[in-house]
């Protein structure tokens, strides 16, 4: 008998690991990576923003299901069940949320007014937020901004990043609600108590 194994595992819970299982919080962190690679495939390499917001959901409730079952939580135990998928999915969430601020904040200080020849030429402004506010006025979108009291480009630098948080914490919502569907439909399917699901044959995530 392995008495370091027996004795590890008689050891008191404490933190994070009394709430939620260690398989919730690796699929947390393989959350992290889905977001990663999300946001890498449709912020950067192919920019299609409402592709990232579709995934979003999409990503929590995979996630919030593999919690439960890379930690193999049996039929009835609902508490554990909602409390792994909550976490995994909000983990996910906070990391889809965070790349995109990054991102949109990485293009909104980086522009400087260039434009394809086809849009005209480039504008002329100060690269940052003055140019952001410069291109959206060369979109005809003056009246629209000026209705929400947007006048130039300092009150508009405060309107972009308002707007650009409020999209994370909807994008951490949406995750964490998909984490918590994905959560319920672990919890019934789940393997009756003392028959301990197989990660390898449910999911193919690591």
């Amino acid at each position: 008998m392995n008495v370091a194994a027996v004795t590890e595992s008689s050891r008191p819970r404490r933190g994070l690991r009394r709430a939620i299982d260690d398989g919730a919080i690796l699929a947390g962190w393989v959350g992290v990576g889905m977001a990663i690679a999300i946001g890498v495939s449709f912020l950067l390499v192919i920019p299609i923003e409402p592709i990232y917001w579709l995934l979003t959901p999409l990503s929590g409730l995979l996630i919030g299901y593999y919690a439960n079952q890379r930690s193999g939580v049996s039929r009835g135990r609902w508490r554990r069940t909602i409390a792994n998928a909550l976490y995994a999915g909000a983990l996910t969430g906070l990391s889809l949320a965070l790349l995109l601020v990054a991102v949109k904040g990485l293009f909104f200080y980086a522009d400087s007014g260039y434009r394809d020849e086809g849009l005209g030429p480039p504008l002329s402004c100060v690269a940052g937020a003055d140019c952001v506010y410069a291109r959206y006025l060369a979109d005809g979108r003056e009246r629209a901004l000026e209705a929400v009291g947007v006048t130039d480009a300092a009150s508009f630098s405060a309107f972009y990043w308002q707007q650009q948080l409020t999209n994370a914490w909807m994008l951490l919502g949406l995750a964490t609600a998909g984490g918590l569907v994905g959560g319920i439909l672990y919890g019934i399917s789940a393997p009756r108590p003392g028959v301990r699901s197989d990660p390898s044959e449910v999911s193919s995530l690591p």
